[in-house]
């Protein structure tokens, strides 16, 4: 159920000025590489009077591989200009076999963070919301248990309870779909959420969900994978984010990091140090996607950072 609390947008993150953003957009572009693509965007943009302020860009081999782009740029007047910038890049776009579409940086995501008990990662997301350091907005908070009502009422975000079950997950996922439309969300990030998410539901956000969860060398599957990881005496632990697909835990990878442990790291040690990096872990992926800085091309991902 609902906390009550009437949706607050940009609820208490900091205000941010609208001149600072407000005359810059991102194109993003995967082609076949070949000779003239960067210099058909650079002379595009050129043209309409632009000034790119950043430039990042990828092939996966220059010799007929696939070439991935990420341009940053300030234009005059962008809203009065988005349909001409639009057309334009379209032109430059279809002789050279580009997909690509352009983002606007004052178009902040909206974002629905999936909890279940755990609140770490949860709290790491918000406070950097409310520190300004996220280009985007939480407007929601769905959980599949009550305990963390109280976290999302301190930082104003309505919050939701969903039971699920397995009799009931069907008609679960179709509330849930039905709030993340009324909130016009953009990203679903799941937050320790303990929950398979069905192919349906999936489909429904592709490339627009991202999930967190433990890395252990070697891997431990299942129940009790800290305890399991402290009996076989890991030497390496750490966190994957990635974005969910229909196969279970087998999206393209965002963001990795690992801390050594030893001998003399406990059982509980080592949850605080995993607890650690999977709130770095995906604060940076969820980072990365709302400033357009990720590009999937198969099971894979291109990040520019």
């Amino acid at each position: 159920m609902n906390h009550g609390r009437t949706p607050v947008d940009p609820g208490h993150a900091p205000a941010i000025s609208d001149t600072a953003v407000a005359d810059r957009a991102r194109i993003l572009v995967s082609c076949p590489d070949r000779p003239g693509v960067v210099a058909a965007i650079s002379q595009f943009l050129y043209g309409m009077n632009a000034n790119i302020v950043r430039m990042d860009q990828y092939s996966t081999d220059p010799d007929g591989g696939r070439l991935f782009m990420r341009v940053e740029f300030d234009l005059p007047h962008l809203s009065d200009r988005r349909r001409e910038l639009e057309e334009g890049f379209a032109r430059t776009a279809r002789p050279l076999d580009m997909q690509g579409e352009i983002r606007y940086a004052r178009e902040r995501k909206r974002i629905a963070i999936f909890v279940s008990k755990m609140d770490h990662c949860l709290r790491e997301l918000l406070w950097q919301w409310q520190a300004g350091d996220l280009s985007g907005d939480p407007v929601v908070v769905i959980s599949n248990h009550p305990d963390l009502r109280e976290v999302a009422a301190t930082f104003g975000l309505p919050f939701y309870h969903v039971p699920v079950t397995r009799e009931t997950k069907a008609e679960a996922e179709r509330r849930q779909l039905e709030i993340l439309k009324n909130y016009r969300v953009d990203l679903v990030v799941l937050a320790r959420y303990m929950q398979i998410l069905s192919t349906q539901f999936v489909s429904a956000y592709p490339n627009r969900i991202i999930n967190i969860h433990h890395s252990f060398l070697p891997a431990f599957v299942g129940a009790n994978p800290y305890e399991r990881a402290y009996e076989r005496g890991v030497k390496l632990i750490g966190a994957t984010a990635h974005y969910v697909t229909a196969n279970l835990d087998e999206g393209p990878i965002i963001e990795q990091d690992v801390q050594r442990v030893n001998h003399r790291d406990s059982v509980e040690d080592l949850k605080r140090i995993g607890r650690h990096i999977e709130r770095v872990v995906l604060a940076r992926a969820v980072a990365w996607h709302l400033e357009d800085r990720i590009l999937t091309y198969k099971n894979k991902t291109v990040v520019f950072v």
